[in-house]
């Protein structure tokens, strides 16, 4: 056996993960990416792999779209109706549950509407449509703006014209704009967290089991989409999904706050 051999099948032995292709193309929701998570995760796992991962941020409908057409390995996101439609009708294998954190209503600290301390977000938004306060919506198909919808279906009202703002934007945007508008908006946690300093935005309504906010990770079926890095994808979604990577979401804690937590085995 001579000394090429040897090295190669070291290699092998300590980098279990080494058959991967070099670069994982993942679609993820803007949660994921602006609150820093997977700034705090992937350097570990590509570290680990030797492979690098390519984040395309978008909303989970724009990341599921971009997964249906093959232009991804692998999608991060949280909307559970949608996931599994994906997945049932062939463009998504291997969907694994990931972690979660909640929805909260965003506005400004005078309360206008006075809805602080509701811990009913469809009552909320009854009560925010019926104020006369401006709202800001996602309006981008995200998973958050498909959330945001079923509570004004359950409230069977929504904010008059011109104080019901369809922004089309990623949520960091929309905080943005909500804080510039004395506006009110849903928002997940962990993106509020990111922009808290900069908006001056309280966090008015929180605590609704309704409010729970599930994350999933999905193949792209590669019997649908043949050129697409299938084992990389497998490789991020057991590395996510395995004690150590559901130790890494754990222990992300901007200023002292977890805000990813790992789902039960």
């Amino acid at each position: 056996m001579n000394r090429l051999t040897l090295i190669v099948l070291a290699s092998l032995a300590f980098a279990p993960f080494a058959h991967a292709q070099q670069v994982i193309r993942l679609s993820t929701t803007t949660s994921t990416e602006s609150s820093g998570l997977l700034a705090h995760l992937l350097p570990a796992f590509e570290a680990k792999t030797g492979t690098k991962v390519h984040v395309i941020s978008v909303g989970t409908g724009k990341a599921l779209e971009l997964a249906k057409n093959g232009d991804v390995d692998v999608t991060l996101v949280h909307a559970r109706a949608a996931e599994d439609k994906f997945v049932a009708q062939g463009y998504g294998t291997d969907r694994r549950d990931v972690m979660y954190n909640d929805f909260i209503v965003a506005g400004p600290t005078a309360d206008p509407a006075r809805v602080k301390g509701s811990k009913d977000v469809v009552a909320a938004f009854r009560t925010i449509a019926a104020s006369g306060v401006k709202f800001i919506s996602r309006g981008d198909n995200s998973g958050t703006d498909a959330m945001e919808r079923s509570y004004w279906k359950l409230a069977g009202t929504q904010p008059a014209a011109g104080k019901y703002i369809s922004a089309g934007l990623g949520m960091g945007e929309v905080l943005t704009m909500a804080a510039e508008l004395q506006a009110y908006t849903l928002t997940d946690r962990a993106t509020y967290g990111a922009y808290k300093a900069r908006t001056g935005l309280a966090v008015l309504v929180e605590g609704d089991s309704k409010m729970y906010n599930p994350y999933g990770i999905i193949a792209v079926n590669p019997a649908r989409h043949p050129g697409v890095n299938y084992k990389g994808a497998k490789m991020l979604i057991d590395w996510i999904t395995s004690p150590e990577g559901q130790q890494r979401i754990a222990s992300f804690r901007p200023a002292g706050q977890q805000l990813f937590f790992p789902l039960p085995r």
